[in-house]
């Protein structure tokens, strides 16, 4: 395919030019042909690149060691830019950095093109790209940040050093961390204070005659302030354009399914299957399963039975672990015969389901464990029903009473459920209660105000439309219908 665009712009230029810094605004879009096999490729790997942005910020305090650590690995394991230097020369078992570059600019277009349909989509993509625009400008050299200033016509204007010496104690005195030897060493950036309002607001910068004087380490604020600017006007200009692109029949699939695309493990490889067994479910269930999982085998066990809608999620899960056929069918059938169904009513009404969840009755679909989001938005329980997600089905007061059986402390209690009211998500509130309870009821609130305050803005929350409900709903219709009690 062929990105559109203002082509005699680029006429003349090499592509050193194009990609001569690792990072960008990217105000000029790619106008190269690509397959739709590297279109696919780039956009999923940007997507899996952002969410897993999204998820470090909620489970790491931003900026840490620990965040650091893991976001650097995934840009590098994604083959994403790292390097300042631009090479055409490919590393050894890898590829270019003018290759990391391109596929960095070709990949955030794509992805403009597939979350610039909705308000929330739009606010969800600015919220994870600034966020790694942050990361990756503060991992910047400083000659380097000058650099990337200068090629975008970022033209702050840099107090004199006579100037920063008749402020420096005023300075070090307003400015976290700014001691009198970077005064000296470093720049110091003299901007309306209107353009440094979060600064201000922070108290982390000198005011004086209406001008904000913005340490170098802090200039990043400035930065992503115009960046988040630029891409909201961006995006805004590509959904007005958007019709044109998706009735391209290639296109608009591909396009349609990026922005509610699954990108975590692929359960539905093969390599796991048997590598737990029926002796291990009790152990693991009280100290590795999710609480949604938790709850329906606890369920399982003190009624014996579980209506259709559980067997699915918990049936589902249990083959995504490692548990074989066989030993599924062993286990729900030793399982319903202690309460009121015996064997043969069993191989009758039940076996037969069992199977096909596994691919071998039917269309012999090999079924995948259910996504959050599809536990989340499809079937909600009722009465009698123990599936679903607990941080979204169940009543506050039970969702306590619950954790606290599972032995949470109170204050871990009350640190993961209030957090239902506010804007995280049920899938972030989960995550961080599951870290606690792996790590046996260590204090996360730290995680939890990080997170809150990662997400004042909803931006970072995508709402699922009544679409992608009944999407969810229609996805595994006809393996419902295997799973109805008689």
């Amino acid at each position: 395919m062929q990105f559109p665009g203002r082509r005699k712009k680029l006429i003349g230029s090499s592509q050193n030019d194009l990609y001569d810094h690792c990072l960008q605004f990217y105000g000029q879009p790619p106008l190269e042909n690509i397959s739709l096999t590297e279109f696919e490729t780039f956009a999923v790997e940007r997507l899996k690149l952002l969410k897993t942005v999204e998820n470090l910020g909620v489970s790491c305090v931003k900026n840490s060691e620990q965040y650091t650590k893991k976001l650097d690995a995934e840009i590098s394991s994604l083959n994403f830019p790292q390097k300042a230097e631009l090479s055409e020369q490919k590393v050894q078992g890898g590829i270019s950095e003018y290759e990391k570059r391109r596929k960095d600019h070709i990949s955030h277009f794509i992805l403009r093109l597939a979350y610039c349909q909705t308000e929330d989509l739009r606010r969800w993509f600015i919220q994870q790209e600034m966020d790694l625009f942050r990361y990756r400008f503060n991992d910047l050299h400083s000659k380097h940040k000058t650099d990337f200033l200068h090629k975008n016509n970022l033209k702050y204007e840099t107090v004199s050093a006579e100037e920063k010496k008749s402020l420096q104690d005023k300075l070090i005195a307003s400015s976290y961390g700014l001691s009198g030897t970077k005064v000296e060493e470093h720049d110091v950036y003299k901007v309306p204070f209107q353009d440094a309002l979060d600064l201000v607001r922070t108290r982390k910068v000198y005011l004086l005659a209406g001008n904000a004087y913005i340490p170098h380490h802090e200039i990043v604020t400035i930065v992503l302030n115009d960046f988040r600017t630029r891409l909201s006007k961006a995006l805004a200009m590509t959904a007005r354009s958007l019709p044109a692109v998706q009735s391209d029949e290639r296109l608009q699939p591909l396009l349609s399914h990026l922005s509610h695309a699954y990108v975590g493990q692929d359960y539905s490889i093969q390599k796991n299957i048997g590598k737990i067994s029926l002796e291990q479910i009790d152990a693991l269930s009280g100290k590795s399963f999710p609480l949604c999982m938790r709850h329906l085998h606890k369920a399982l066990r003190e009624n014996h039975h579980l209506r259709h809608g559980g067997r699915m999620q918990y049936g589902l899960f249990l083959k995504g672990i490692g548990l074989s056929l066989e030993q599924a069918l062993q286990f729900w059938r030793s399982e319903f015969v202690k309460g009121k169904v015996d064997a043969d009513k069993f191989d009758k009404a039940y076996a037969y389901s069992v199977r096909h969840m596994f691919g071998k009755e039917g269309k012999r679909t090999d079924y995948t464990p259910y996504s959050c989001m599809k536990v989340i938005l499809s079937n909600p329980p009722s009465q009698g029903d123990y599936h679903g997600c607990p941080f979204r089905h169940s009543d506050p007061e039970l969702l306590k009473q619950k954790l606290q059986n599972y032995k949470v402390s109170p204050s871990g209690t009350n640190q993961v459920c209030p957090t239902t009211s506010t804007h995280l998500t049920s899938m972030l509130i989960c995550s961080l209660n599951f870290q606690k309870l792996l790590s046996g009821g260590r204090d996360i609130k730290k995680e939890v105000d990080m997170s809150q305050r990662s997400q004042e803005n909803p931006a970072s929350v995508t709402r699922p439309s009544q679409a992608n409900s009944k999407q969810a709903h229609e996805e595994m219709g006809d393996l419902d219908s295997f799973f109805q009690d008689e």
